[in-house]
């Protein structure tokens, strides 16, 4: 069944990220994301912690339980849709190091180089990976925002968009490296993935829980795109070989 098959790629990564070889090229990523992943939760639950005090001070005695019952719903939309949002801003400064993660995991699994480039030509193609991170929240904002929208409209319904939606995101942000080292386009590999959209709802699946449980979510971002490449080496590489 390709939904597991996906969750299987991506929990391969955690495989991936302790091989020799890649435990270096890991480490930027796994940094970047655990000092802004982590410091930003630390103070977004300290202004909520702050906000339901105040709120509690303006509530009659009788209702002051109602702060038990806001803090569970407060969680849950931080870590599904808080989440979503921080991976694809927290993206853009992490992309030319999730990149050459990525080219280095298919070098680790195929044997065979990306390319020759030195340090200076991937200095150099910098300012075209920011651009594809640019593409990507391009892409994300306006239907996130209608989801958004949705939630409050049909609020099951919309739930269940936008978990369906989540899932589909973290797929095109993680595999979409290894095809950006490849340089296919954008548009490209949204085809791409929809020719196997279980597989890929199931990879985005086993990102987004992973991303809900603290302390792990930290290490999201390199095991996602590690599992990503393995997922484009066997499923979509042998199509631009020919």
């Amino acid at each position: 069944m390709q939904l597991i098959q996906g969750m299987e790629y991506f929990f391969s990564g955690f495989k991936l990220i302790s091989q020799k070889g890649l435990k270096r090229f890991v480490l930027i990523p796994l940094v970047i994301n655990i000092l802004l992943f982590g410091s930003s939760l630390f103070f977004l639950f300290g202004w909520l912690s702050d906000s339901f005090s105040y709120i509690n001070t303006m509530l009659p005695e009788w209702l002051s339980w109602l702060e038990w019952l806001m803090w569970p719903i407060a969680v849950l939309t931080i870590l599904f849709s808080y989440g979503m949002l921080f991976t694809v801003i927290t993206n853009f400064i992490a992309a030319p190091f999730n990149g050459l993660l990525s080219e280095k995991v298919e070098l680790h699994l195929t044997g065979q180089k990306v390319n020759d480039d030195g340090l200076a030509d991937l200095l150099k193609d910098v300012p075209r990976m920011l651009g594809r991170e640019w593409t990507k929240l391009c892409y994300y904002l306006p239907r996130a925002i209608g989801f958004f929208i949705l939630l409050w409209i049909l609020p099951v319904i919309g739930q269940v968009l936008w978990v369906l939606f989540s899932c589909w995101m973290y797929a095109v942000q993680y595999e979409d490296y290894t095809f950006d080292n490849h340089k296919i386009s954008f548009r490209e590999m949204k085809n791409d993935l929809q020719q196997k959209q279980t597989l890929s709802y199931g990879f985005g699946l086993a990102v987004l829980i992973l991303t809900a449980i603290p302390i792990i979510n930290l290490i999201v971002m390199p095991v996602a795109v590690c599992g990503g490449t393995r997922l484009w080496v066997e499923n979509y590489r042998s199509k631009y070989r020919e």
